[in-house]
């Protein structure tokens, strides 16, 4: 049996054939009693919609080195998942090689036969390379049985997709080489640790106050935040700096429904509502409701609305008191419909912009239940280990001690793993408006998507002259696609082995658009394999509660890699890990540009050519700077207001 065009050795074969179908004792949750004291191993990613009993137990979430196969055999089973070679022709191929070396008469002999093997491959692999998501689409389902093909779930639909085809399947077995003649050496040390020493002169201060409490005399603000979770926690941020500008009030904020995220979640179902009052009460005055005797007023009609549209984006504080504060002295609340990214990064009052930083990372926490899943998610990514990561007491809180607590006498090391936010969710595709080799049907789909969810861009395209797609690519406007982010952590130096965590949500195409990412990297769970579905079944449903979960693992892991810069989720991750990771905590920000750059010339350029342009496009990235004039501090927290520099001391 083979997974991903990984060998398994007989004796686990005969394992897994007596084990059968059942979940035994061998497949009980890590907590529960007799679970074993192996390291905590999840299942397929696949396993979402299966039947209980016939899903594989979390211990079996990553392979042991043990069981690679030889390099020979990950580089053909690969590259007959991706296309590239095909099974029969492999099959023939490995038959040839056995027969030769029973005959074999000696080590030159041999050498030059295997000199010739490999020339061989190579013919074949540029010869049938057109059709790279044909052969790994349906080996991807093959190696996860339990799940509905997508063939069959489009039959169902009426919708039998053709097979896209991949623009970039010769750097695509270049990186198959590379990962199997590299698969045993060290990763480069930079991939795990900040490469500069000054990232480590910067700590956390927006914690410290030099102002007296506001009264909040002049009215009640009332915010109706709209969004994800993301969007929705920086509209709660710049909300409180605007309470303590107008001196007012402020009720606590409310989230609107969103016909994308399609979550009823509150403000108190993801955040801790009293951590949050209390912690601001020597800011703002925080209540959870209006008074009664203003909850009755219809605030429209009183001109107490304000809607998103009515504030320029980055409004600047001098707008909010001259054309707001008016309003809230005449009726005394003012209602945010829409609030978003409606206050300027500058400039802004030394105090108030440190209020914004002290909000986002100090009096924003989550409610329990995220932190108990969290907690859960990091320690069966740490494969049970008992070392706790910087960041998790200021994630996950107690929890941090009860999931992680350690034994006495031992001290075991936690594997590190690298967390992935693989922006490609179709909300995305669709808003850039590029292209993604899908060809006719995939612009009808785009199309169609666009008409429902952004009508104002549909508008745009009919009334103004927009960048072809080859330009916004050419441009980097375009978010990274699995197959070009596979390249990407390939360039960079990761190898096969490494464990990674996969956030996001629904990746457009679906699990055959992801498989070029997990046959490279078998190592590859999201919290939907790491969790049992009793575990997960809380947070199903609630689009921003499982966002919460991601921004969790995604912070505190060894390394993050995101591919598009502009994510609210990834902005928010690479800021928390700046503010409290004391420079030990390195994150991977693609320049998009470079890189479109670099992959246009994928028809001609060498392995080590392209290896070397990536890592010098992404090294040039993480160089350590204050936060640029108005830039996010949510992002780049490495400011006077917010962080203070040892160096400057």
């Amino acid at each position: 049996m083979a997974s991903m065009g990984i060998s398994i050795e007989p004796n686990a074969k005969k394992k897994e054939e007596k084990q059968g179908d059942g979940v035994g004792a061998e497949a009980r949750a890590p907590d529960q009693p007799n679970g074993g004291a192996r390291s905590f191993l999840s299942r397929p990613l696949s396993t979402a919609n299966t039947p209980r009993s016939r899903q594989s137990s979390p211990r079996n979430s990553f392979r042991s080195s043990s069981s690679y196969a030889p390099s020979n055999s990950f580089r053909f089973g690969v590259m007959e998942r991706l296309g590239l070679v095909s099974g029969s022709k492999q099959r023939k191929r490995r038959v040839g090689k056995v027969w030769y070396r029973k005959r074999a008469k000696g080590v030159a002999v041999g050498a030059v036969g295997l000199l010739a093997c490999f020339l061989v491959v190579n013919w074949w692999m540029l010869s049938r390379i057109q059709d790279s998501n044909r052969g790994f689409r349906y080996g991807f389902l093959r190696a996860n049985s339990s799940t509905l093909s997508i063939r069959e779930e489009l039959i169902k639909l009426g919708k039998v997709k053709r097979p896209q085809k991949t623009i970039y399947a010769k750097l695509l077995a270049k990186a198959v080489h590379a990962l199997a003649e590299g698969q045993n050496k060290p990763e480069p040390r930079e991939l795990w640790v900040e490469p500069y020493l000054l990232a480590s002169t910067w700590r956390p201060c927006a914690d410290q106050r030099n102002w007296e409490p506001s009264g909040g005399d002049n009215g009640y603000i009332v915010v109706s935040a709209n969004g994800g979770i993301n969007q929705q926690r920086v509209a709660v941020c710049n909300a409180v700096a605007v309470t303590r500008l107008l001196n007012a009030t402020l009720v606590v904020p409310k989230f609107l429904y969103s016909s994308v995220w399609r979550d009823p979640s509150q403000f108190g179902d993801i955040y801790q509502e009293e951590h949050f009052i209390n912690y601001l009460k020597p800011d703002i005055r925080i209540v959870k409701e209006l008074p009664q005797e203003l909850q009755s007023l219809d605030l429209e009609a009183i001109g107490s609305v304000v809607t998103d549209a009515e504030i320029m984006k980055e409004a600047k504080p001098s707008f909010y008191l001259k054309h707001i504060l008016p309003i809230l002295r005449r009726n005394r609340v003012v209602h945010f419909v829409g609030y978003g990214n409606r206050l300027s990064s500058d400039p802004i009052p030394f105090q108030l912009q440190r209020l914004r930083c002290r909000c986002n990372f100090h009096a924003l926490k989550f409610v329990p239940k995220i932190q108990e899943a969290g907690a859960l998610l990091l320690k069966r990514m740490r494969q049970n280990g008992r070392n706790l990561g910087p960041l998790d007491h200021y994630l996950v809180g107690p929890f941090s001690e009860t999931k992680m607590k350690r034994k006495k006498g031992r001290s075991t090391k936690g594997s590190r793993f690298l967390a992935l936010h693989l922006r490609f969710e179709i909300d995305m595709v669709a808003h850039s408006l590029c292209e993604f080799g899908g060809g006719d049907e995939e612009r009808r789909e785009l199309e169609s998507y666009r008409e429902i969810h952004f009508p104002a861009l549909m508008q745009l395209k009919k009334t103004a002259k927009l960048h072809s797609p080859a330009t916004l690519r050419a441009e980097g406007l375009c978010p990274l696609m699995p197959e070009e982010t596979v390249l990407m952590l390939a360039a960079l130096g990761f190898n096969r082995k490494t464990h990674m965590f996969l956030a996001g949500a629904h990746i457009y195409g679906g699990k055959s658009r992801l498989a070029v990412l997990t046959s490279l990297y078998p190592n590859l769970v999201t919290k939907e394999s790491l969790l049992f579905s009793s575990e997960i079944q809380p947070f199903m449903n609630f689009s921003s509660q499982l966002a919460a979960l991601d921004f969790i693992v995604c912070t505190a892991a060894d390394a993050f890699a995101m591919t598009d810069s502009g994510s609210q989720l990834s902005s928010l991750v690479s800021g928390y890990r700046v503010y409290y990771g004391g420079g030990k905590m390195p994150t991977i920000r693609p320049n998009k540009r470079r890189l479109a750059d670099i992959f246009l010339k994928n028809n001609t350029i060498e392995w080590e050519i392209f290896e070397g342009r990536v890592r010098k496009a992404v090294r040039q990235t993480k160089r350590v700077r204050a936060r640029p004039v108005g830039r996010s501090v949510y992002r780049y927290p490495r400011c006077k207001e917010c962080m203070c520099s040892t160096e400057e001391e």
